[in-house]
């Protein structure tokens, strides 16, 4: 057969010669035969090799040819009799044994050894979720009417504050590592009223926990003709929804209304100082299992932040502009997504930003020509991958972490 035939696929050829390749997974060296496991993109595959017959190390890279036979014992239901085994790379012994069940080593080992670590099927399978949940953010959006953009990533101002920017040389002048498409999503809705990105964002904060990463990818949506934040978190809801549902890394409790609410109630429900600005951690975990107990939900809205906490351009909550109309979604007692209404009118920027406005000009021009009511949210993947997946760290969920001291591989 001169096409190769995938693990996945053995099934369909019982009685047929077949070409398969990958890598050596395990072998099992018996007195007269050698079980061989050989190890695809879909799946393992066994080979059934006669004693005498040399075997390459674990993770060499193989190509067998041979006739397909069906054992209810073997991985699939069917094992590949040997004819024919050609080795194209040989490797050396791996640092972590990949055909063990669970990777017997700890994170920093697996990160350090990502090139091999990776390849373990658990491992795949957390990052093969992450790309279909990316395929449903964009599959969903596409039928809302949203536009894909791509955003420039060296930008010459912090969008959020300047404290936590990458500086960089750009041919002699002062420029940064973009915070989050921010300032050009919102412009973008003048353009297309709906837009999204997907994308790295870059933020020089100092943390050092399981939470934080200096680099992440960003899911961002921008939509047009918003009455009010409740708008976006419409959109969210039914983004998000899609997002597990192709992710498929077991259940999650998601009812058909996510329960809502005030940041003040919040505070009460977590037994928090009412005069709290922002949410702890502690909180948001209260906060988690309050939804989950109340509500059968693994996802709980608070709305209504303090304006003095959230950027300049969050629109204020009309009856009492102390709160912003602005949202933070909490997923498994962590903030998973931010979003909100943005200001749309020009002279309220100004109104807001006084003299720093003449800094910010080329973004205040879209305002300055018109821009709709409108809205936006942002989640960061690694973060709702490792809430799925149940993983501690959210260094499990990011093919090559940088953090604090992270920097290669």
């Amino acid at each position: 057969m001169s096409y190769r035939v995938m693990s996945a696929e053995l099934h369909e050829h019982i009685g047929e010669s077949v070409r398969i390749a990958g890598w050596v997974h395990r072998r099992r060296v018996l007195a007269r035969v050698t079980f061989l496991i050989v190890r695809d993109r879909a799946g393992l595959a066994q080979v059934v090799v006669p004693a005498g017959v040399p075997v390459p190390p674990e993770e060499s890279v193989v190509e067998v040819t041979g006739t397909v036979v069906a054992n209810e014992v073997a991985p699939g239901g069917h094992e590949v009799a040997y004819g024919a085994l050609e080795v194209l790379s040989e490797a050396e012994a791996p640092p972590v044994e990949l055909f063990r069940p669970e990777l017997d080593a700890g994170l920093p080992a697996l990160l350090d050894h990502a090139a091999v670590s990776l390849r373990h099927p658990g491992r795949r399978a957390v990052f093969r979720a992450g790309a279909a949940a990316v395929g449903a953010f964009r599959a969903t959006l596409d039928g809302l009417g949203f536009t894909e953009i791509f955003t420039p990533k060296i930008v010459g101002g912090a969008t959020e504050s300047g404290a936590n920017v990458f500086p960089l040389d750009y041919f002699g002048r002062r420029a940064y590592l973009a915070q989050s498409p921010q300032f050009y999503k919102q412009t973008m809705v003048g353009v297309f009223e709906r837009v999204y990105e997907v994308g790295p964002v870059f933020r020089a904060e100092p943390h050092d926990t399981s939470r934080h990463l200096a680099q992440y990818t960003s899911l961002d949506a921008e939509l047009g003709f918003v009455r009010d934040h409740r708008d976006v978190m419409a959109v969210l809801t039914r983004v998000v929804r899609a997002m597990v549902e192709a992710a498929g890394l077991g259940a999650v409790q998601m009812p058909p209304e996510i329960p809502v609410l005030h940041f003040t109630e919040a505070l009460e429900i977590a037994g928090a100082d009412p005069h709290e600005p922002d949410l702890a951690p502690e909180h948001e975990r209260a906060l988690g299992a309050w939804a989950l107990e109340k509500h059968g939900s693994d996802f709980v809205y608070v709305e209504g932040y303090p304006m003095t906490k959230r950027p300049f351009y969050t629109h204020p909550q009309p009856s009492d502009p102390r709160w912003s109309n602005s949202f933070d979604l909490l997923f498994r007692g962590l903030e998973l997504v931010t979003g909100g209404q943005r200001r749309h009118r020009y002279a309220d920027y100004l109104a807001v930003l006084g003299d720093e406005a003449a800094a910010l000009e080329g973004y205040l021009a879209a305002f300055k020509h018109g821009m709709p009511p409108h809205g936006g949210f942002a989640i960061g993947l690694e973060r709702f991958l490792a809430r799925l997946s149940g993983a501690g760290n959210v260094r499990e969920t990011t093919l090559f972490p940088r953090d604090l001291h992270r920097l290669t591989p």
